[in-house]
């Protein structure tokens, strides 16, 4: 009968070890889910003291967002007297990288560019990358220091 105990406690020892088995993995398991919750909670608030000042920047920049106008440029043919190239230079470019006119049938040239509304700026038409051209259908002129006039456009 010895025998039949020890197999009687071997049985037992196996249903422990399988009970103890069975219950290691699921505490680990909840020990990784507790670990698992205190990670983000930590990176939750990293992220909330960061996260205001980014979402308030683009908050800021679509408030101020300037409303603009196509504002349309055109020099008659009679003023460019045969121009291969014609452009247009103000303050809306920093008179640099002047926007080119296209050559309409008629002999004019014409282009559209957009701009700030509320705000006049002064410019000029540059033919042929050499002479300076005012426009003549201008809201009104400007005096230069270089002893000409720009035309000016309120948009």
């Amino acid at each position: 009968m010895a025998s039949k105990k020890q197999a009687a406690q071997t049985t037992v020892a196996e249903k422990t070890t399988k009970t103890v088995k069975a219950t290691a993995p699921v505490a680990a398991a909840k020990k990784a889910q507790t670990a698992k919750t205190a990670t983000p909670v930590v990176a939750e608030k990293a992220a909330k003291v960061a996260t205001p000042a980014v979402k308030a920047a683009p908050a800021k920049v679509a408030a101020v967002a300037p409303k603009t106008s196509k504002v349309t440029f055109v020099l008659p043919k009679e003023a460019v007297e045969n121009a291969e190239t014609v452009a247009v230079l103000g303050d809306f470019n920093n008179w640099q990288n002047g926007v080119v006119l296209a050559k309409q049938k008629d002999g004019s040239f014409k282009t559209a560019v957009e701009l700030e509304k509320g705000r006049s700026y002064e410019y000029r038409f540059l033919i042929n990358g050499e002479k300076w051209e005012n426009d003549w259908a201008a809201e009104a002129y400007a005096p230069t220091p270089f002893g000409a006039f720009n035309s000016v456009v309120t948009v």
